[in-house]
């Protein structure tokens, strides 16, 4: 690994981290308050799949809080329930989030998001890699998912990966995205760590939000 100088990238996100744990059910639940806590969307976001709930994570790379919070979110969505979905969607508010907009989904086009997603955090915040650079970038792919440099440069310049990153950047405005990690509930409710009062309390937020959602959809359903 080649290591230059620490990467200088805004970090926007001001959110206050905390260890997170996977709550069942949250005890303090009924403290949770709509607009306080969490925030209602006011114009719903059509989710990937309608038939399930759908939690996303608005993160970047650029971002070390979510670095930080990433292995508690890695643990928690281990434990969703059936008919519940997790996926991410880079923010992106620079050409630099933009940069690594690119990779994340170059990573899931090219099969190795799970290879590289942890080694893309460390890079960045604690060897100080500045994977601003194509080159630098591509042998993060080749050392941590054994990408060629080539394979990886023609992927991360594809129509379809700038199509994905055009739809990202969509959802961030329709998500009203002004910081990361925010965890967004099924396209209708958005939560993150300032309004929570930290990470522990921001997937209890969701954990209460997801069981909202699975209550009211069961009920819609039409009896067998």
């Amino acid at each position: 690994m080649i290591i230059s100088r620490l990467l200088a990238v805004l970090l926007v996100s001001v959110f206050v981290i905390a260890p997170a744990t996977l709550i069942s059910c949250p005890a303090y639940a009924q403290e949770f308050v709509e607009g306080v806590h969490y925030q209602k969307l006011d114009v719903p976001v059509e989710t990937q799949d309608a038939a399930a709930i759908e939690v996303v994570e608005v993160f970047s790379y650029a971002c070390v809080h979510c670095k930080t919070f990433d292995p508690s979110l890695e643990a928690w969505k281990t434990g969703l329930p059936e008919g519940v979905q997790f996926r991410r969607v880079p923010a992106i508010f620079d050409k630099t989030w933009e940069w690594f907009a690119q990779a994340y989904y170059a990573a899931e086009v090219l099969g190795v998001s799970d290879q590289v997603h942890t080694p893309m955090f460390v890079a960045i915040h604690d060897q100080g890699v500045d994977l601003r650079d194509p080159t630098l970038m591509a042998a993060l792919f080749e050392q941590a998912a054994d990408v060629p440099p080539a394979e990886f440069t023609q992927v991360v310049n594809s129509f379809g990966v700038r199509s994905r990153v055009q739809q990202a950047q969509a959802h961030g405005r329709a998500y009203g995205i002004t910081g990361v990690p925010t965890l967004v509930v099924d396209g209708r409710y958005k939560v993150d760590g300032r309004m929570a009062g930290n990470n522990s309390n921001m997937l209890a937020v969701v954990e209460l939000l997801v069981a909202q959602r699975l209550q009211e959809t069961s009920a819609d359903s039409p009896a067998p």
